[in-house]
């Protein structure tokens, strides 16, 4: 085994741990010289590319079109909706001026304090605001809307504590803006694009997720509710996934757009938002990937299928080529995503170790006896399974088995997911089975005071109402003992 593998810690061991030495030995990431800030590497952006172009291809067959609208922000325009500046007013990144000198002496650049901007401007921490004021001379009349709008870029939110993907100052995503004439479609628009993104997390990324709607306290800032698709990691707490907001006029009545309706009166455009980021890497790490290194899906894989010859001779090397070669552009043919490896740069081990760590969904081995009788073995990086089977119409086997491995990978995280959902009525049972992982459905009395006290003290928040989940006849809130309103979705989160 290789010694990036020997050296990788175990997530029994340190869980934590693992999940940070694991990004950066399979080469998706590192840490930047900018604080807070990553570079993602070529491995990494092939992972994120795959999902960027699959969720685009979603997002335009529900009608939504690309834009792109700029990185700075002037300041006076997060003044304009109270409840968002005030959510994002710690997290700005501001620029003050516009160009830099040498000092007197020469020996070193100094900012001008001549060039001070006349307003200072925001790094987008995210863009409703820009967007709504550019919306305002897009939006006239009822024939305008809906406007149904994404753009794919990267936002600046300052943060103090920073972990590669899950969390970093800088960061890539999409944020879909859409306005419409009236509150039943912007609605319907912030569930349909929830509904895309859980499909897009079960479907392609493997990933069972909870889908529901946030407490006041948790919504976006700015929003009047804000839904959201929770995933459980493999230590039990929750990531939250993707959000959609539905932003109800605030915005429009913020920046003035209105437009003239069906019955020839003034209103002012209903708003939703809503986006998924690089945090989905780390999604993708922590349910998914085992004490040799990642998992990937299939559907999902940069490399679906990797090949490798073994030979010690150039004329070996020559003939396994030739028949190797044929079984990759057969496997490409039927839309398969393949690597022959035949350099000669690395040993056969290195290269099995670095696939592995990797999480290459299928792994193809033939040698000069393998060419001879006509097999080939075959190891899968879900189960870690190997067999020596028949050459002939491997391409029609792999494939099978590659949708084989994509199920196999959801019904392992569904399985864990459905075992780790809780009820729980009973608060100091509660505090006691937190610590150790779990989603706890908790009847809750709709109470910030209540919310806050579980927050505080037992580190667990409120993921979400459950979409899934009666309400009928939800309970006693655990802690104040008052009737409940919903019964919620309670764990610790990344």
């Amino acid at each position: 085994m290789a010694k990036e593998l020997k050296d990788l810690t175990k997530r029994s061991t340190d869980y934590s741990r693992w999940y940070n030495e694991l990004v950066v030995k399979a080469d998706l990431a590192e840490q930047s010289d900018v604080r807070g800030c990553m570079v993602i590497k070529p491995y990494g952006y092939a992972i994120w590319e795959r999902m960027q172009q699959t969720l685009d291809q979603m997002f335009k067959e529900t009608g939504v079109q690309n834009v792109y609208f700029p990185l700075l922000i002037p300041k006076s325009f997060l003044s304009k909706e109270a409840e968002h500046v005030k959510g994002f007013a710690k997290e700005c990144a501001v620029v003050t001026h516009y160009r830099l000198k040498s000092n007197e002496a020469g020996d070193a650049v100094v900012v001008d304090p001549e060039a001070r901007l006349e307003e200072e401007l925001i790094i987008r921490p995210t863009s409703e605001t820009t967007i709504w004021n550019t919306y305002r001379k897009w939006i006239h009349s009822w024939r305008d809307l809906p406007l149904l709008c994404n753009q794919w870029c990267n936002v600046m939110r300052w943060e103090m504590r920073t972990r590669l993907f899950l969390r970093t100052s800088e960061f890539l995503w999409q944020e879909g803006h859409t306005a419409h004439a009236t509150r039943e479609e912007a609605e319907a628009r912030a569930r349909q694009m929830l509904e895309v993104y859980a499909d897009f997390a079960e479907r392609y990324l493997a990933i069972p997720v909870v889908q529901g709607v946030k407490s006041e306290t948790e919504r976006f800032a700015g929003a009047l509710d804000t839904y959201t698709i929770e995933a459980m990691m493999q230590d039990g707490k929750a990531l939250q996934s993707g959000t959609s907001h539905f932003l109800g006029q605030n915005f429009g009545k913020a920046f003035n757009v209105q437009f003239v309706d069906k019955e020839n009166k003034l209103d002012y455009a209903w708003a939703t938002s809503w986006g998924v980021s690089t945090r989905l890497m780390g999604a993708l790490i922590m349910v998914h990937s085992d004490d040799n290194g990642l998992v990937l899906p299939p559907h999902l894989a940069p490399i679906q299928v990797v090949i490798v010859p073994i030979y010690k001779t150039a004329e070996e090397l020559e003939q396994l080529n030739k028949r190797l070669g044929e079984i990759s552009d057969n496997l490409r043919q039927l839309g398969i995503r393949v690597k022959y490896d035949n350099a000669e740069n690395k040993r056969p081990g290195f290269k099995f170790a670095d696939y592995e760590l990797k999480g290459v969904p299928v792994r193809l081995v033939m040698g000069p006896n393998d060419l001879k009788n006509n097999t080939i073995e075959l190891m899968r990086r879900d189960t870690l399974e190997k067999e020596t089977i028949d050459a002939t119409g491997i391409e029609a086997y792999v494939k099978n088995l590659l949708e084989e491995i994509q199920t196999n990978i959801f019904t392992k995280a569904k399985t864990y997911l459905d075992s780790h959902i809780f009820e729980c009525n009973n608060y100091d049972e509660f505090k006691e089975r937190v610590k150790d992982g779990g989603f706890f459905l908790c009847p809750w009395d709709g109470t910030a005071e209540t919310e806050a006290q579980i927050k505080a003290e037992t580190q667990a928040t409120i993921r979400c109402v459950p979409f899934d989940v009666s309400q009928d006849n939800p309970g006693t809130d655990m802690v104040s003992g008052k009737p409940a309103k919903y019964r919620v979705l309670i764990a610790r989160s990344y």
